[in-house]
């Protein structure tokens, strides 16, 4: 991905992440993201949907669109590579200092266990900027 594919998850925008179902239905779900080490990074919590689609399938789709301008979005497929633990909360306390302005995720739940979500993409379509018309 270049410059500007990153740029669009190191803002404050909101991704989607499609996972597979066991009966081969689509997934989706609204998810905080960022990109490092050639990476996409997304977190969550085991035991969830997506996490437990992954474990049996980790092809995925993303896409994630600016904020601010509903036309600069992008698309992309991948692999779920690696799940991280984020048991110390240190991933996603930075997405919630991105995404929230606060220091520490606020919705800790007793006896979660976050973890990140390592996708390798494998095709990236991005949205051409269109010009203007005369």
């Amino acid at each position: 991905m270049d410059q500007k594919d990153k740029r669009l998850f190191s803002d404050r925008n909101i991704a989607f992440l499609a996972t597979v179902m066991p009966n081969g239905s689509p997934q989706v779900s609204p998810v905080w993201a960022d990109y490092k080490n050639e990476r996409i990074r997304i977190n969550t919590a085991e035991g969830r949907v997506k996490h437990k689609n992954i474990l049996r399938d980790p092809r995925v789709a993303v896409s994630v669109v600016s904020q601010n301008d509903p036309l600069d979005m992008m698309m992309v497929r991948g692999t779920v590579e690696e799940i991280i633990p984020d048991y110390e909360y240190k991933h996603i306390d930075q997405l919630t200092q991105k995404y929230m302005g606060l220091e520490r995720y606020p919705f800790r739940q007793k006896g979660e266990k976050r973890i990140i979500l390592a996708i390798k993409p494998d095709s990236v379509f991005v949205m051409p900027k269109l010009k203007p018309s005369d």
